[in-house]
């Protein structure tokens, strides 16, 4: 089915009306309506009769505590699963498609009642993943420093670590890295592993 309306969520800023008229400017230039669902006098029902969802960056703190307080967690995840619309995540919309949003960048501004996610893919992803500067004198932990860390817990599900300008495609039981500056998987007790763009990830799916 094609999609020609995407419900926009803008939970993750503050200032949401001006959120969501920039994300309209943005996808009305590419063709396609936006409507945003801090508009919906009913949250859950714009999601049951949403063609596609894109839930856009900001604090995923904030972002995920209000898909809880409104109730799209399961709601989100059956109009995935079972009906099969697009979903579109940037930055903390990435993270909250992981397992948990554990591996986020961002401080914990407001409290979700769980850290767990929409699960749409069974690992995490690390956005805006900057590499260790071997030249640096300063003795600040490094991002890497920190996804091992979180993988010294035990039942900790692989991390991509995706760079500015690289994206994860998932298509059914497919899953391609693409963009320019490719990504770095981090599995528990092993060293991290460089993917290229174009590599096949779907291996990962199946975690």
């Amino acid at each position: 089915q094609q999609v020609k309306k995407v419900l926009f969520i803008p939970y993750a800023l503050h200032d949401r009306d001006a959120y969501a008229q920039t994300a309209r400017t943005k996808f009305e230039f590419l063709g396609y309506g936006l409507d945003s669902i801090h508009e919906a006098s009913d949250p859950v029902e714009a999601v049951r009769r949403s063609e596609a969802i894109f839930i856009g960056g900001g604090n995923t703190f904030r972002l995920l505590k209000a898909l809880y307080d409104h109730g799209l967690i399961s709601e989100i995840r059956k109009r995935v699963f079972q009906d099969g619309i697009p979903y579109m995540g940037s930055s903390a919309g990435t993270n909250v498609a992981t397992v948990s949003i554990n591996t986020t960048n961002d401080m914990p501004i407001v409290y979700p009642p769980s850290l767990e996610a929409l699960a749409l893919v069974p690992f995490n992803i690390n956005p805006h993943y900057l590499d260790p500067d071997v030249s640096s004198k300063h003795m600040g932990e490094t991002r890497e420093q920190r996804i091992i860390q979180y993988h010294e817990e035990a039942d900790t599900p692989p991390v991509l670590a995706l760079r500015e300008g690289s994206l994860l495609l998932v298509e059914d039981d497919k899953s391609t890295l693409l963009g320019l500056t490719g990504a770095r998987l981090f599995l528990r007790g092993k060293s991290p592993v460089e993917y290229k763009p174009g590599s096949d990830l779907s291996f990962l799916l199946r975690t």
